[in-house]
């Protein structure tokens, strides 16, 4: 299965709506832990590479397997 992103940077609201997560804080929560996808900074705005997401959702389901 592979996730279908857009081919623009993601925001943290992107991430909460594709991978319907209960709330924004959940992808702060990650980012703190260093267990979500990889995010970068544009001044103050968070935002995620759709390949870096793509990427990070398919180790997920790599473990799973």
């Amino acid at each position: 299965m592979s996730l279908s992103l857009p081919d623009q940077y993601l925001t943290p609201e992107d991430l909460v709506t594709l991978l319907r997560l209960p709330s924004v804080e959940t992808v702060y929560q990650w980012r703190r832990k260093g267990i979500g996808p990889r995010g970068f900074r544009v001044g103050r705005y968070l935002r995620f590479d759709p390949d870096d997401v793509r990427a990070w959702v398919e180790s997920l389901m790599e473990g799973a397997a």
